[in-house]
Parts: C-alpha cells; sequence; structure tokens
C-alpha cells in the first residue's frame, strides 16, 4: 500500500501545502484525530479516527485500499507521532510530506528568527522549563499537557524569571486565534486554550554552563558545602549529558545539585539529603539558580532511593555510613552507573575505593589540594584548605 505521513499545518485546510493536498486527493483513507480529519468530512473517502501508532498501523495492515494517507497537525517532523509511527509501517510504501510547523507559523507572526532557539514540548512533562529558560536566549515550548501558559509563567515567576518575555499563540490559524504578548509576571493569570504555543525571549541568558561557582553565591547555613574548586571536577567526572538523571546523595547546600542541573537541561537531578536544613538550603538555591529540574527529598538513604528513577550519574558527597548499601541500591536501578564519591578522611577514602572493588568497577582517585589567597595588611597570604580525595568509576 502507499501510505502517505502528512503534515497537515495548523487548521488542516488553511495552511495545506500544495503536496499535502496532491496526496490527500490520492488518497482513498484518510487517518488521523478527529480535529485533522475534520475539513474532510465531506470529501467522500472512507475516514479512521485515530491517533495512536500501533492502532494506525493495524488499520492500514488490514486496509483494501491502495493509497491511504495519515495526516499529522503541523509538520511530521516536530514532535509528531510520526516519529513512532513509521517504524511500524514497513512493507508499505511510505512518503512523508512536510507541513507548516507550529513554529513557523508562530515566528512568521511574530517576525523572529528560530534557527538557535530551543526547542521544548511540555506534553506529559512539567519541569525543565525555568532552566532552559536561563540557559537560551530564546525557547519554544509545546503547550497541551498539564502545563498552561498561565503556569508557565507562574513557574518563571517562582524561579527568578519573572521579567522574561513571554509570547503566547492560541489556536494559530483558526478564526479564534490570539496572541498575548508580555513579561511572564504580567501573564500569570492569562487564560488560553489547549491548541497553545509559547515563545520566551530571556536577553540575561547564560552565555556559558556556569562551573565552580563562588561558594558565597549560594544560600549559606550551617551546612557544608562542596567548595568551587572541587565541586568543579567532581561534576566534571560525572560527564553528566544533557538528558541525565542524577543523584546528588548527601546534597548539602545544594551546590553540586546545581552545577549538575545546568548539564542536564532536558534530564533531572534528584538531591537527598536527611536533614532538613540541608534540603532547605537546596530547595532554595534550585530557586536562586533557575534549576527547576531538580527535585529535593529530605531523608536518609538508601531507604529513600527505592522509588526513584534509575540515575544515570551519581554524586555521593555524604553517606552517614551508609556507602556499601547506596552502592548496592544504584546497582538494582543501574549496573552501570557512573558514580564520584569525595572523601575528606582516609576511612571514607579506602570505603569508598572497597565498594568500587566489590561491585566490579575500576576507581580512579584524585586528591586536590587548594590554595587560595587571602589580603593579610599589604600582603596577600596563601591559605591552603583540606585536601579532598575525588574517587570516581563505573559500575559493570
Amino acid at each position: 500500500m502507499k501510505v502517505y505521513i502528512v503534515g497537515t499545518g495548523m487548521d488542516g485546510a488553511e495552511t495545506l501545502t500544495k503536496a499535502a493536498e496532491k496526496a490527500i486527493a490520492e488518497a482513498s483513507l484518510l487517518i488521523g484525530a478527529e480535529r485533522i480529519v475534520k475539513p474532510f468530512v465531506q470529501s467522500g473517502k472512507e475516514l479512521f479516527i485515530c491517533y495512536k501508532p500501533t492502532d494506525i498501523a493495524e488499520k492500514l495492515g488490514s486496509a483494501e485500499c491502495d493509497t491511504a494517507a495519515v495526516l499529522m497537525s503541523g509538520d511530521c517532523g516536530f514532535f509528531s507521532g510520526a516519529r513512532k509511527l513509521i517504524p511500524l509501517l514497513k512493507g508499505h510504501d511510505v512518503q512523508v510530506i512536510a507541513g507548516i510547523s507550529s513554529v513557523s507559523y508562530f515566528c512568521s507572526k511574530l517576525g523572529i528568527p528560530y534557527e538557535s532557539m530551543k526547542f521544548i514540548t511540555l506534553h506529559g512533562r512539567n519541569s525543565n522549563i525555568a532552566v532552559n529558560v536561563k540557559m537560551n536566549e530564546r525557547c519554544f515550548f509545546l503547550l497541551g499537557g498539564e502545563m498552561s501558559a498561565s503556569d508557565v509563567c507562574r513557574r518563571l515567576c517562582e524561579f527568578g524569571l519573572g521579567s522574561v518575555n513571554v509570547h503566547i499563540g492560541t489556536d494559530l490559524s483558526y478564526e479564534t486565534e490570539r496572541i498575548i504578548s508580555g513579561k511572564a509576571c504580567e501573564l500569570t493569570d492569562v487564560q488560553t486554550g489547549s491548541l497553545s504555543v509559547m515563545i520566551i525571549e530571556n536577553d540575561n541568558f547564560l552565555r556559558y554552563i556556569p562551573s565552580a561557582i563562588n561558594d558565597e553565591d549560594f544560600v549559606r547555613g550551617e551546612i557544608p558545602i562542596t567548595k568551587s574548586e572541587v565541586r568543579c571536577i567532581a561534576v566534571s567526572k560525572l560527564n553528566i549529558e544533557p538528558n541525565s538523571v542524577v543523584w546528588d546523595i548527601g546534597c548539602g547546600t545544594g551546590s553540586v545539585s546545581v552545577e549538575a542541573a545546568y548539564r542536564c537541561p532536558d534530564g533531572k537531578v534528584y538531591a537527598f539529603d536527611k536533614k532538613s536544613e540541608a534540603a532547605a538550603l537546596t530547595f532554595e538555591n534550585a530557586r536562586k539558580f533557575s534549576c527547576d529540574n531538580i527535585e529535593v527529598t529530605e531523608g536518609e538513604c538508601p531507604g529513600i532511593l527505592a522509588d526513584m528513577p534509575a540515575p544515570d550519574k551519581v554524586f555521593i558527597g555524604g553517606s552517614s555510613g551508609n556507602m556499601g548499601v547506596i552502592f548496592e541500591s544504584v546497582r538494582a536501578k543501574n549496573p552501570c552507573a557512573d558514580i564520584v564519591v569525595t572523601a575528606v578522611s582516609l576511612e571514607t577514602l579506602q570505603e569508598a575505593a572497597a565498594c568500587f572493588e566489590r561491585f566490579g568497577a575500576s576507581a580512579e582517585v584524585v586528591q586536590i589540594a587548594v590554595t587560595r589567597t587571602r589580603k593579610l595588611g599589604t600582603h596577600t597570604m596563601f591559605q591552603a584548605q583540606n585536601p579532598v580525595f575525588i574517587i570516581s568509576g563505573r559500575l559493570k
């Protein structure tokens, strides 16, 4: 069977390309969500209302026609069901027809470029909003899940980004189309429909990934902090990827959590500490640094780890004597996780090295001794910090 996968643009009618019109005219079976196939109710063609890839593939497998068209909203290459459908259509002659995406349509309305824009879908997700806005000049958000435009604006305000510029497009290309622009702090109560998108512009976005952030920049209490130079090396040893899931065990002030969060804007950092003050400080610093991809849990490890998503990367800054069972919990979740441990005593160093050996990992041990300068009258003196051991490796 000849199967066209057609991007129908915004409304499925007025924004159709000539190539899309030709493919739809050729097909005798049209498949798509109700909103997408609605313009073709009077076409005389067979219509199958469906958006689930497996059900679509099953229908195409049993259909007796020569040519069918699966209609997708927007463009087939932009957060489209085509990605999951195409692998299910082996044996069919499949041709993908590009459509006008919500990005190109909305940006043309606003007169702004989108070649360097960060694209994020909030379908089924509710995090990674503020951290991406913090790190990018322009972000495009595809709504339609649990997060509304007003929810996004409230999140931005909560994480210190209330002054960024926001553009909201709802019912694009329909008669009810509406475009609203303003500061995030001005749009926290805006009412929009489910067919909405957002573009957020941040003139003060980070132009680099922060590393070795000054200790004084964090909200501090009586809880120890992983010093900036040690933190820089420890986080680098984790080799965090943009979509990594990171565990920060014994998070303290949350300094490691923050630097890890900037490295996984499409992932998540789970921060754990048994002390309520530490959990509160990490929570506060996550907001100060606009890292809404940090989730803080108060409690003792490994007990609180059982229900957490499997980690790709694990930092252990404090184990309260439970390092062995923490390693066991990590391996149970992901037997190939990368782990970094910091130690200031020979006993902790020995314990960490033994854990890596026990779980089949070849550990690398680095000892770092930092000396900082300080003014004493008219002279600049050196002040040595305590040496720290950084033990890293990957489980096998």
